[in-house]
């Protein structure tokens, strides 16, 4: 009967049968953090505005500044300004005015509008459509209409911050009263408290303060708009209009408010280079420029497919992050400064490349890339290695590094054999179940010859063997047990139904036993599985409902509380194990179980979003599984992947929940691109967190849910690329022999 389990496989691999997910290229928010030339450093920043151009133009202390290329420096092209500091800048029909003490200019135009002015003392003005401006200084104000100056009466009240030039005339804020120019006179427009910046839009007036913003008729002045007060931040420093919302300028960052309760928040140095924001500007293709006490900032809007996100991230772990075959996190040295990068071994070197050997084992088989099957077959030399570095066989090391220069752990670190090298142990259940998931995922997917079959058998059956002969445990070079390398019912048992261990270790023991059985034969690994499900309950426990999973006092193992919280790392060890116990299953009846586990698990996850969890359960044959959520995580998973410090507690737009067993510190879930840094292994609802930018991920994180999804045909390759070479599918089998 094996020709009809190849049949199914080939089926659901014929391409366009499962209509997957179309991948349009979408906006990607990038930020840009411009440097500043020599003669700026602890200049003030005052204000930025882009002209029709689009060239960007920022006033300072030292004179008006512009953006070349890459870096913010003085403006000296125009010989007659330079060196001249002006008191103001603004924009009319486009073109940058300058405000100084005898004049105010214009180099458009063909150089015409000059004016010279016979009174001094004005720091703020704004021109018209038609070319009136006002001229506000700390006493007097002035209208300019070529070619007079009209005296305004401007009573001695709170100063005036700034001058604007709406489309019915000019209006002037304090930081109580927002004035309009009538005839020769500013006349009370509006009165308020802690009056910060206005923006105008068709027949409004936007109004932002130190609580929030709010709108006003442009001619009534009555309020049309009620106080926008649930923001990411209240205390507005400037507010620009968009076609698709409200951008606002804070004391904490920058957002977009696109509709009731749609924010896109800006915040940390993943987005800026300093939160203070003191003004903002908008380019033509809708690119924000945000001014800040330290420099200048761009968040632009390229559009990207995720194919052309998963191209991103696949060129920079080339680039900087392969050790030794690991897929390596980096150090930075210097905050943020790839130059400063030193690849470094970690807790889990032989789990997170083992995600990243499946995403490209995945991507192999989707399009057929050489490259990537050369990759994910240089990472598994070095899964082979982690257990040859050991001379225990078929004991893994968590990682190796050459004598000297270990990072992580110390204490836990052993000499090779050959005392070059040392290797880390306490190897746990985390790396056995990653390693079994790339081994099944490479035998699957790239394996296309018989050595290269046997090859992963061999190795695997080492790892396997070893857990086997050492009575189901992972037995460290002193001889002992590690301390989570623990599959035997007397380990397993002992934990409660409540406590999740109990249904995970139970999946991975008997999906460890079902994979080394297919590729070995040996009957020895079936048999073993088969008497953990029947003698030990363990069938019982991997379908024993998540939803029993909860607070269970007392369950103390080793010191460790192992009821006193959720575990999220234990929900990606769950998934991974899913895709090699449902596809290795013994026969279609525990498929069935295993996918209903799957379901169940994912029930309780689904409001992650999680593109890793939901392509599981597509895998094993669910119609519904939240692509959209799934897309939606991909998509707004940041290109920037440094581990800058992240803070959200603060943001008055979240609903608070209280302390709970899941740690979900809010209900609605937050962007990626807006939460602290973290693999899948990481509780998503966390509000802040990171570690001053010291550390840099790979990317493989977002590369195994995508390369799954397109293997499992979830999602369209992009028009521009060929058809696959090979395909996976959904099917409710697992792969043929």
């Amino acid at each position: 009967m094996r020709w009809l389990g190849l049949l199914a496989t080939l089926i659901v691999g014929v391409p366009g049968l499962w209509g997957g997910m179309p991948d349009p290229a979408l906006p990607q928010p990038v930020s840009r953090q411009f440097a500043t030339h020599p003669d700026l450093v602890q200049a003030a920043f005052q204000k930025v505005l882009v002209d029709r151009e689009d060239r960007v133009y920022v006033l300072t202390d030292r004179g008006v500044a512009r953006l070349f290329g890459d870096r913010l420096a003085l403006d000296r092209s125009f010989r007659p300004l330079a060196g001249r500091v002006a008191h103001d800048i603004t924009l009319a029909r486009g073109e940058v005015f300058y405000l100084f003490d005898d004049e105010f200019v214009c180099n458009g135009f063909d150089g015409r509008l000059v004016s010279t002015l016979t009174q001094k003392g004005f720091r703020r003005f704004a021109v018209g459509p038609e070319f009136t401006s006002l001229l506000v200084g700390a006493t007097n104000a002035v209208l300019f209409r070529e070619p007079e100056f009209l005296p305004v009466e401007a009573p001695a009240t709170t100063p005036i911050e700034r001058v604007y030039a709406g489309s019915d005339g000019f209006y002037t804020l304090a930081a109580d009263a927002i004035r309009r120019v009538r005839g020769t006179q500013l006349q009370i427009f509006h009165q308020g408290s802690g009056l910060t910046a206005l923006a105008f839009r068709t027949n409004q007036v936007l109004v932002g303060t130190r609580n929030g913003y709010y709108g006003l008729n442009a001619v009534t002045g009555r309020q049309t708009l009620p106080l926008q007060d649930r923001l990411p931040w209240n205390e507005i420093t400037s507010l620009a209009v968009a076609t698709n919302g409200i951008w606002a300028g804070t004391s904490r960052g920058v957002f977009l408010h696109a509709g009731i309760g749609m924010f896109r928040y800006f915040a940390s140095r993943r987005w800026l280079n300093d939160d203070r924001v003191t003004d903002i500007a908008l380019d033509a293709g809708g690119n924000l420029y945000a001014l800040t006490p330290v420099g200048l900032n761009r968040i632009e809007f390229p559009r990207m497919t995720l194919a052309d996100k998963a191209a991103y991230y696949e060129r920079k772990i080339r680039d900087r992050h392969i050790r030794h075959g690991f897929c390596a996190e980096l150090r930075l040295r210097a905050p943020g400064d790839p130059a400063s990068a030193e690849m470094i071994d970690t807790d889990n070197d032989g789990t997170w490349s083992s995600y990243y050997l499946a995403s490209q084992a995945f991507r192999f088989a989707a399009t057929g890339s050489v490259e990537a099957r050369e990759s994910a077959w240089q990472t598994f030399g070095a899964l082979e290695r982690l257990q040859a570095i050991t001379g225990l066989d078929g004991f893994p090391a968590r990682t190796f590094e050459r004598t000297g220069f270990k990072v992580s752990d110390p204490d836990r670190w052993r000499v090779a054999p050959d005392a070059r090298w040392e290797w880390k142990g306490h190897t746990s259940s985390d790396e056995v179940t990653a390693q079994t998931f790339a081994h099944a995922v490479l035998y699957e997917t790239a394996a296309a010859t018989v050595e290269e079959r046997d090859r992963i058998a061999v190795n695997y059956d080492h790892l396997i063997g070893h857990i086997v002969r050492n009575d189901l445990h992972l037995v460290d070079s002193d001889g002992k047990p590690t301390l989570w390398g623990r599959w035997h019912p007397n380990y397993v048992n002992a934990y409660p139904p409540t406590v999740v261990d109990r249904r995970l270790n139970s999946a991975e023991i008997v999906a460890f036993l079902q994979f080394a059985h297919r590729v070995t034969g040996k009957d020895l690994y079936r048999e073993g599985a088969v008497v953990l499900m029947q003698q030990h309950g363990y069938l019982q426990n991997i379908t024993n409902t998540m939803a029993q999973i909860q607070a269970t006092p007392g369950a103390v193992y080793e010191g460790h509380d192992m009821g006193s919280a959720w575990n999220h790392s234990d929900d990606l060890l769950a998934f991974v194990n899913y895709w090699t116990l449902y596809r290795f299953a013994f026969n279609d009846h525990l498929r069935r179980l295993y996918a209903q586990a799957v379901a169940d698990h994912w029930n309780l996850e689904r409001i992650e979003r999680n593109p890793l969890w939901s392509f599981v359960l597509a895998m094993v044959g669910a119609k519904e599984y939240d692509v959209q959520g799934a897309l939606w995580t991909l998509r707004g998973w940041p290109l920037d992947l440094v581990s800058w410090d992240v803070q959200n507690s603060h943001r008055l737009d979240l609903t608070r929940l209280a302390p709970n067993f899941r740690g979900q510190e809010v209900r609605n879930l937050l962007p990626p691109s807006e939460r602290p840094l973290m693999r899948w292994n990481g509780n998503p609802f966390r509000l802040d967190g990171g570690n001053g930018g010291r550390t840099e991920l790979a990317g493989d994180e977002f590369l195994l849910p995508y390369w799954m999804g397109r293997y499992l045909r979830l999602i369209d390759p992009p028009a521009s690329e060929t058809a696959p070479r090979a395909a996976g599918g959904r099917a409710n089998s697992g792969p043929a022999d």
